[in-house]
């Protein structure tokens, strides 16, 4: 069973680290944002406005078929855009996150992602609920706003431990957190996935689970991620995974084996979220904040 959400008590370097993500954030709104976040998260939770001619680009779900059989041409279903928006993040806490070729590891540069979106919709006036998914169990906390509940949540999320690194550690299936993950937030909410998305099937359930809401997936990519490193150290690396130190191979199966492995995760990560405009991958060498910036971009210019 998921664990409560009751807030505990908020250490000070969460809190310092969101005062100084919350700045950045602020300043992107007020320049380089703008009206980007509204457009990029607007999702089909709306009011019914009226009945008008379907047009080419159209979204098909939003067809009335009653009015279409009568009338002999497609007619669908016009909406008011809610004022509020809610938002689920669910953040896939496992132990391949802390893996780090570099100054920052994967679960660090995914919980910075994970804060700045938890700021903008504070800033926004948004609802916005968590799903910490851990090896532990997760933590379910139903969609709060305000400024001062989000920055507990977003607090709550800095603080907790990263899971056990050890080889027994694995996350619930995702299929069997679907349901919990319903019930959690209303119809139409916008849901956020954020992990290292590994290779995987499509879990039982999934269709449905991007039929009810509007799911976006992120993902942060490690350098060695992306290209296998032309000169491999030729110290141990620490897996987090297996939880000991390997040598990585200086020779050309390595190579052809991780763009085996890259492929297959990008193949997965598109069969999951199959609308280009519904990923992003974000490097963990990269400005996460830049680079949110330049996904609700592409999403605002479709």
């Amino acid at each position: 069973m998921p664990e409560t959400a009751a807030t505990p008590a908020l250490p000070v370097a969460p809190l310092a680290a969101l005062r100084r993500l919350e700045w950045r954030v602020r300043h992107a709104v007020e320049t380089s944002l703008g009206g980007g976040y509204r457009s990029a998260f607007r999702g089909r939770g709306m009011e019914f406005d009226q009945v008008v001619k379907y047009a080419y680009g159209d979204d098909v779900r939003d067809i009335d078929w009653n009015v279409t059989a009568r009338l002999g041409e497609p007619y669908r279903k016009k909406f008011i855009e809610e004022r509020e928006v809610t938002v689920l993040l669910v953040f896939e806490d496992s132990p391949s996150l802390q893996f780090g070729s570099g100054d920052t590891t994967r679960r660090e540069a995914l919980l910075e992602l994970a804060g700045l979106l938890l700021l903008l919709a504070s800033i926004n006036r948004d609802r916005i609920g968590l799903a910490h998914l851990r090896p532990e169990g997760p933590v379910l906390v139903p969609p709060v706003n305000g400024r001062g509940p989000i920055h507990h949540l977003a607090a709550r999320l800095f603080a907790a431990p990263p899971p056990t690194q050890t080889a027994a550690s694995a996350l619930p299936a995702p299929g069997s957190l679907l349901p919990s993950l319903s019930a959690l937030a209303p119809r139409h909410t916008i849901v956020v996935w954020l992990s290292d998305h590994p290779a995987r099937p499509l879990p039982e359930g999934w269709s449905a689970f991007t039929r009810r809401n509007t799911v976006l997936g992120l993902r942060v990519d490690d350098p060695w991620d992306r290209a296998y490193p032309e000169n491999a150290p030729a110290h141990p690396v620490y897996d987090p995974l297996s939880g000991r130190l390997v040598s990585l191979a200086r020779d050309q199966a390595s190579r052809v084996a991780h763009a085996r492995w890259r492929e297959a995760r990008d193949a997965s990560l598109a069969a999951w979220f199959p609308d280009p405009f519904s990923r992003h991958v974000v490097g963990a060498d990269e400005n996460r904040l830049d680079s949110l910036v330049r996904f609700f971009r592409r999403r605002e210019a479709r």
